[in-house]
């Protein structure tokens, strides 16, 4: 159970970040159409998000599943965003960190974890982190010109329409890959993994998200192409990164932009692999059977193997405040997942509504609905009592993970938000034995 000396720390650290955020509020000139061109900028955010689940039936528990008692944790993140143009197209970017908290059971037993603020290292102290530093050139490839606005990782000024964009350096590969308009931040929307990004996509990504990688980005007028190379963790779910470049994670996605009744979209084709030495679930439960005992991915790891997948992101606005999303999202699986969560399939529909239908522009309220899976090899091992980076149950009644989350965010002041958010997650790591559960969240959130 938390102690109510950490939520008043906590609450205190959102409070000196909502001082400051009053300041710049204050300073900023909301009527700006124009971004005058920035040199150097500073942002800076906090986070906190509580989360509890009420008691749930259970017919049996094992090593990494979600505790069928009630429960509640929480986690805070302190950060700086440091941005400054260096020469003609060039900016620098850091962002370093202070981290606590844990997600529910330690962000185990459910494919779709509910908390995407938490990471898959819990502390009760703070743990600092230098997330990003990263170099972005870009590159003009005609005259015409639009404005960017001031950003947490985006300086204010004008950037060519047409360019080829370079990002070298430490950042999330869905900084840039798998973007979607109204399903991609934690700390403003959607709170679960796979509403946020794909469920599918093993994305190159240790314990603490962030890796080292090169990105190049080509945009035209309508489409764009992007190409990526990312490390892997040194192993699954590592908190090291394997800098000797044997493990890495190529990358590609296609993006066309288009109008539906003159309202603006856009279709994303993701295509990945990963080169890493993980185990085969066929093999691990074949020498399961043949020495006995319990079936290990990390007994079988004998060599790099490659492995793939895909997947189609949708956003689409449908009108002045309403706006839609879809994922669909699936991976070969042969092999135990190495990064992200045990997802081999995933498909995601939702709606985001902007408060200015009820005087309250600020405000957002936000639903989806989501169904995860994986295939009969990875049920067959989960079923004999294997393990993966966060499920394993000990036994395995197979039923495909169905979430349905739903949001109000409310914004008192341009820079801060409360938000009530509600998922209940029907069979949790694919579990027909289990739940459904119920995780009750709420979240402070302040920027400047």
């Amino acid at each position: 159970m938390i102690r109510s000396r950490r939520h008043l720390q906590a609450a205190a650290l959102c409070g000196l970040a909502i001082a400051g955020g009053d300041r710049a509020a204050k300073a900023q000139d909301a009527e700006t159409a124009e971004p005058a061109e920035q040199r150097l900028a500073v942002h800076g955010q906090s986070t906190f998000v509580g989360q509890y689940h009420p008691p749930f039936r259970a017919l049996y528990t094992g090593p990494l599943s979600l505790d069928p008692q009630s429960s509640e944790e929480e986690t805070v993140s302190l950060s700086l965003f440091l941005g400054a143009r260096l020469w003609q197209g060039a900016e620098v970017y850091a962002n370093p960190e202070l981290l606590q908290g844990f997600g529910l059971s330690n962000s185990t037993g459910i494919a779709g974890f509910t908390n995407g603020e938490a990471f898959k290292v819990g502390s009760r102290g703070f743990i600092p982190k230098m997330s990003r530093l990263f170099l972005r050139q870009t590159l003009a490839l005609g005259r015409a010109t639009d404005a960017s606005e001031a950003g947490q990782t985006q300086l204010a000024g004008r950037r060519p329409v047409e360019r080829i964009t370079i990002t070298l350096g430490k950042y999330a590969v869905v900084d840039i890959f798998d973007d979607n308009a109204y399903a991609h931040d934690s700390r403003a929307g959607f709170l679960n993994w796979t509403v946020n990004d794909a469920g599918a996509f093993d994305m190159a990504s240790p314990a603490f998200n962030y890796t080292y990688g090169a990105a190049v980005e080509w945009y035209r007028a309508w489409w764009a192409v992007r190409g990526g190379l990312f490390l892997e963790p040194s192993f699954p779910n590592a908190v090291s990164i394997d800098t000797s470049f044997r493990q890495f994670q190529p990358l590609l996605e296609l993006e066309e932009r288009h109008g539906l009744r003159g309202e603006p979209g856009k279709l994303k084709l993701l295509l990945f692999g990963k080169r890493v030495n993980a185990g085969s679930f066929d093999r691990a439960v074949a020498l399961s059977q043949a020495i006995g005992g319990t079936p290990s991915a990390a007994l079988v790891r004998s060599g790099l193997v490659w492995s793939y997948g895909a997947g189609i992101n949708l956003e689409q606005r449908l009108g002045a405040d309403l706006g839609m999303f879809a994922r669909a999202s699936a991976q070969a699986g042969n092999y135990e997942e190495f990064s992200f969560t045990q997802v081999e399939e995933a498909i995601l529909a939702g709606l985001v509504l902007s408060g200015a239908k009820w005087k309250r522009a600020g405000d957002a309220a936000g639903v989806a609905i989501l169904v995860n899976g994986v295939f009969q090899r990875e049920r067959t091992y989960l079923a004999l009592g294997g393990t993966g980076i966060i499920l394993g149950d000990g036994a395995l009644r197979y039923g495909p993970e169905e979430i349905a989350e739903i949001y109000y965010k409310l914004s008192p002041w341009e820079w801060a938000a409360l938000t009530a958010d509600y998922q209940l997650v029907n069979h949790p790591a694919y579990n027909r034995d289990r739940g459904p559960v119920s995780v009750f969240g709420a979240r402070i959130h302040v920027e400047f």
